[in-house]
């Protein structure tokens, strides 16, 4: 199962927290999306946001790049090891696997 549940958390706390209080049509309207669902899929953590709207999104929302980087790599993390069952099992990883994981974490 894919795990969108670090970047929904972020994009919801970032537009619910913004100056400007966007509500989740008028986040999408920005995007360039024609209604809300969009943002209410992301914020439900049933989709991820497209890479070309990356940037779009930190700029809307005043979100640090790295920010949205690391909120990213833990889903992409947590849906790795939902399909590879590895959950606890991280003593059997070799070396090198191990060490790209806390890099990822360290980001």
């Amino acid at each position: 199962m894919r795990c969108f549940e670090n970047i929904a958390k972020l994009i919801r706390t970032k537009r619910i927290n913004h100056p400007k209080g966007y509500s989740q049509s008028e986040l999408s309207h920005l995007l360039g999306y024609k209604n809300g669902q969009f943002i209410s899929n992301v914020e439900r953590a049933l989709c991820n946001i497209p890479l070309k709207m990356l940037k779009k999104v930190c700029e809307v929302l005043d979100i640090n790049s790295l920010e949205l980087k690391e909120a990213i790599l833990k889903d992409h993390d947590q849906t790795l090891d939902n399909y590879l069952k590895l959950e606890g099992a991280s003593e059997m990883m070799p070396n090198s696997v191990k060490r790209a994981s806390e890099v990822s974490v360290a980001l």
